[in-house]
């Protein structure tokens, strides 16, 4: 006699049960179905350039190797507010408004958990 499985039930806010597949994971199921050329995601048919080569070899070298905390490394968001004053004339401070996500998707997410309501 066999036991039945236990069912799983799963458990999401009603915003997160409004969020579909990404439209990414969809054009590039699409584009690999028609052998179309995929624009939704970065698969370069080239080489990177000698200098993004170089500096990422001598990162290696200077074991600059460890994960950036999660709201992004210092230097970059440095370097983003002083393009942000250079180009719009804003001061913005680094440390506490500005944040570095990995990729849209990710960063829609951390503003729409940021919305205090519930649901």
């Amino acid at each position: 006699m066999t036991t039945p499985a236990p069912s799983i039930t799963h458990h999401v806010s009603r915003k997160a049960s409004l969020f579909t597949e990404s439209v990414i994971r969809e054009m590039t199921r699409e584009a690999m179905k028609y052998g179309a050329v995929n624009l939704s995601q970065g698969f370069p048919d080239f080489a990177a350039p000698e200098d993004i080569k170089r500096v990422a070899m001598q990162a290696i070298a200077d074991d600059i190797n460890q994960y950036a905390i999660t709201w992004g490394a210092k230097d970059f968001r440095a370097a983003i507010a002083r393009k942000t004053k250079r180009y719009l004339g804003l001061e913005i401070d680094p440390e506490t408004e500005i944040t570095v996500t990995c990729g849209s998707t990710e960063g829609m997410i951390a503003a729409m958990n940021g919305d205090g309501r519930s649901g």
